[in-house]
């Protein structure tokens, strides 16, 4: 018809850059990311997605507790350096304080298998677990909440700039998902809500 365009699905933008140098690590999870009530804070999980803006791409690294779901942490860039992924862990480990040792799963891009990476997760008594290859299912819940997050937020405007971006982030997270958003999987209780429960 005149006047109608087809609807263009978004060129992927890669995040996931392997290092070949890289030590292998071992797959501490195995897929399993069902919520425990007596598990906060001993496994989180990790990953990189992006924005694009109109001052260019948005990188935005997450922690999320697998036991509440949780964004235990969470950092954007306009880079992929492994800088962003180590603020995101940083800002979880200060934030929630675990007592103990923390598996974290996350893919093989450079960033997570990075010396630096190593080093500041032996500093926080974490224990890096990477998946297999390119396998979507092997870091699940961390896909799944991009796939929310962009569904939700991202993907229903144009950003004009990062700081745009950032900002509906903050408040997506910050203000609406950790602590009203409903997860069939908690029993639809909200993050906030369950571990309010577990506690009580």
């Amino acid at each position: 018809m005149p006047g109608c365009r087809a609807r263009h699905r978004r060129r992927r933008h890669q995040t996931t850059i392997p290092d070949p140098r890289a030590a292998d690590r071992p797959d501490l999870i195995g897929r399993d990311f069902a919520p425990d009530p007596a598990a906060l804070d001993t496994r989180w999980c990790g990953d990189i997605t992006y924005v694009p803006t109109g001052e260019g791409w948005l990188y935005l690294a997450t922690v999320i507790d697998i036991a509440s779901r949780r964004l235990a942490g969470w950092a954007t860039a306009d880079h992929l350096r492994t800088e962003l992924v180590a603020d995101a862990l940083r800002t979880a480990c200060r934030q929630r304080r675990p007592g103990h040792s923390v598996i974290f799963p996350s893919d093989r891009g450079c960033q997570y298998t990075s010396t630096e990476f190593a080093a500041l997760s032996e500093e926080f008594g974490i224990r890096p677990s990477v998946g297999r290859t390119g396998q979507y299912w092997d870091n699940a819940l961390a896909e799944s909440f991009f796939a929310t997050i962009k569904r939700e937020l991202l993907d229903t405007t144009a950003w004009p700039s990062r700081t745009a971006a950032h900002t509906a982030i903050f408040d997506f997270i910050e203000g609406w998902y950790n602590l009203h958003r409903l997860h069939s999987s908690l029993g639809y209780l909200s993050p906030a809500d369950y571990e309010a429960a577990l506690a009580a």
